[in-house]
């Protein structure tokens, strides 16, 4: 065991060696308790111990994060430590358990566990009637395993262990209520999308030890400038080296975040159980491609092409989520789009080097939105598992205070001033703005006008849910009813994050001059801070505007109907509600030619074909057509037998 420790680390001790087991020890005992011993603990005892063991590892992020604030030079990691080697194939690979802790992994963790331990305590409450809660719990704490796994791990490795692992637990809680075709669709629809997404990453990873002969992050990290210029021939181009590394990693990344072309799972994973949603969609899967962008800052800044295609791509992931969840009517498909969005976000400004801002956005994002999934469930719950919000409506008196709590997330989504949304959403716009360039401007137009439906379908939700009209059945009204205890304090913990997280770390992340995170990662240039700074006062106060005048939209020309209902309308409507037809083109012509092609050539060709003509069908052939010609030389079977005991003679006394 190799222990590396800087002059700022906590303390040279055992303690310190220990720290990333104890991270990762946790959930994964959890997992073992929860999925191997249900059938001798209680149900309440093993919620309860999960929950407990989450909080723990959410305390020890905690201690970190004041270590960080402690420290004499912050801007160093806290430690790197290497146990044991995991792959050996001397001289070409060598893969060890190494975690390294630094600023940014910090703050992955204290997020993931975070919002891990509140899902927790939520599905206590929220699933105490399923029979399957103890398996449930242990997916759930699984889940954590591979995320933690996959932020402190300090290689591709390591990296790619824990990017399989969120991808094979999401496969498991989309489809925990297993009885349900349409879960089961979407848990397949979900895996095979990010296989898609995943051969573009190893091939990403292959390309990464071809180049630098290693996987270990800090040296390659370390080697990235001597081959800013390096080509390869692939696929008949001479390409720029380092611009095909990470454009792969970045179709992996999509794949994760699901932006745009590979997004049509998340929408679907809204049949898993709410909890689910809330730890998919604020810190764990969707968050890993985010994540890898900015880990592999380094890489990415001596790739400016593959930066142009991020930031393109985030702008239209944005602009097409937000969009599309104008006119769905599942209030957790709505909210499922709005995740889409936000990562587009996340992904553009990564694409204009700001990653620090993507991280504060990641950061808050974890916050708010698991308060809209976990409210939204509490409505869910109160109204007899409807998620219809044609069928909602009214309820503000009946349950004021998960309106109360889901008004705070909706508005916290929106940038509502001086909420937590507010610090990192308008300085992305800011930033985009302030770059001064087409890619950067076409960045900003598109992101504003997000912005606009972002607002637009939030408050849609507010006035659907609690002022509209009801339509709900009064059998249904009858039965209503707020937030048990547990879902009481979680959703109260969220709300007061969705309204101070931003403004309590904003200087700490985005400060002007800040060299927080300089270690971390590869940090933007500072004159492009102070144009951000610089940029006119209107400018600032656009989202505010367009806020505001959502507001009025949502009002007038939806509930008073103001908009005539011409056949341009049905048309607009008809393609937003079909989500721009991407399940249709993939469906229709992608996915039945691949089937149809598949069937002809692995099928018919290879399996039915090459396969059986050399295998079994072939081999029965051949020993029929030669014992055909064996008893050709033969006049009887009596001769036949005849013969062979002739040879087995002479073969005997030879």
């Amino acid at each position: 065991m190799t222990l590396k420790i800087n002059d700022f680390a906590i303390a040279n001790n055992h303690l310190v060696s220990s720290l990333p087991w104890i991270l990762i020890a946790g959930p994964f005992v959890s997992f073992i308790v929860s999925f191997f011993f249900n059938f001798i603990l209680s149900r309440n005892f093993l919620g309860r111990f999960t929950t407990l063991l989450i909080f723990f590892n959410f305390l020890v992020a905690v201690c970190l994060i004041f270590q960080l604030n402690n420290s004499v030079d912050a801007r160093y990691i806290l430690f790197s430590v290497t146990k044991f080697c995991w792959i050996k194939s001397w001289p070409f690979v060598l893969v060890s358990w190494e975690f390294y802790i630094d600023n940014l992994t910090v703050w992955m963790l204290l997020a993931i566990n975070g919002i891990s331990f509140l899902v927790h305590l939520y599905s206590v409450d929220y699933m105490k009637n399923d029979p399957n809660l103890p398996k449930f719990m242990s997916y759930l704490s699984l889940f954590t395993f591979f995320m933690v796994v996959l932020v402190i791990g300090n290689n591709f490795i390591l990296l790619f262990l824990g990017w399989e692992g969120v991808g094979l637990c999401s496969f498991l809680l989309i489809s925990f209520w297993n009885t349900r075709v349409q879960a089961n669709k979407s848990a397949i629809k979900a895996l095979v999308v990010n296989r898609v997404a995943d051969f573009a990453l190893t091939i990403g990873i292959i390309l990464v030890y071809f180049t630098f002969k290693t996987f270990d992050f800090q040296q390659v990290f370390l080697l990235t400038p001597f081959f800013k210029n390096k080509t390869i021939f692939f696929c008949g181009y001479n390409l720029n080296l380092l611009n095909l590394i990470c454009g792969f990693l970045f179709i992996g990344a999509m794949g994760k975040s699901a932006q745009f072309g590979l997004h049509t799972w998340l929408p679907d994973a809204m049949e898993g159980p709410t909890p689910v949603s809330a730890l998919i969609h604020a810190a764990t899967m969707v968050t890993a491609g985010v994540f890898l962008l900015i880990k592999c800052s380094f890489l990415f800044e001596y790739s400016v092409d593959t930066l142009l295609f991020i930031s393109v791509v985030g702008a239209l992931t944005s602009i097409f989520a937000a969009t599309s969840a104008l006119v769905q009517n599942d209030i957790k498909k709505v909210i499922a789009y709005s995740t889409c969005s936000q990562l587009g976000y996340m992904i553009f400004v990564c694409g204009l080097s700001s990653y620090n801002t993507g991280l504060f956005h990641l950061i808050n994002h974890a916050v708010f939105k698991a308060l809209l999934f976990l409210a939204a469930g509490s409505v869910i719950h109160s109204l007899s598992n409807e998620q219809d919000m044609r069928r909602f409506g009214g309820i503000i008196k009946l349950i004021p205070y998960t309106a109360a709590v889901l008004s705070v997330g909706s508005l916290a989504l929106t940038g509502f001033p001086f909420l937590t949304g507010y610090y990192s959403k308008d300085v992305i716009l800011e930033t985009s703005f302030g770059f001064y360039t087409i890619t950067s401007n076409f960045c900003f137009i598109v992101a504003l006008v997000s912005a606009f439906f972002t607002s637009f379908y939030s408050y849609r939700i507010i006035y659907l849910t609690f002022v509209y009209k009801t339509n709900s059945y009064r059998t249904v009204l009858k039965k209503i009813h707020d937030a048990p205890i547990h879902i009481y304090l979680v959703l109260f913990v969220l709300a007061i994050g969705s309204i101070a997280v931003g403004y309590i770390f904003k200087d700490l992340f985005i400060g002007l001059g800040n060299n927080f995170f300089v270690q971390s990662i590869f940090f933007v240039p500072s004159e492009i801070q102070i144009n951000s700074e610089l940029i006119p006062h209107v400018v600032k106060l656009l989202p505010f505007f367009f806020t505001v005048f959502s507001i009025i939209a949502v009002n007038y020309f939806f509930f008073k109907r103001l908009l005539p209902n011409t056949k341009l309308k049905q048309q607009i409507y008809t393609f937003l509600s079909f989500k721009w037809y991407f399940d249709v083109i993939y469906n229709k012509y992608l996915n039945v030619v691949i089937l149809q092609k598949t069937r002809v050539w692995l099928f018919e060709t290879g399996d039915k074909g090459i396969f059986e003509l050399i295998g079994p069908l072939g081999s029965e052939k051949l020993m029929m057509l030669v014992d055909k010609s064996i008893k050709k030389f033969f006049i009887s079977d009596v001769v036949l037998y005849g013969c062979f005991i002739v040879l087995i003679l002479c073969a005997v006394s030879y």
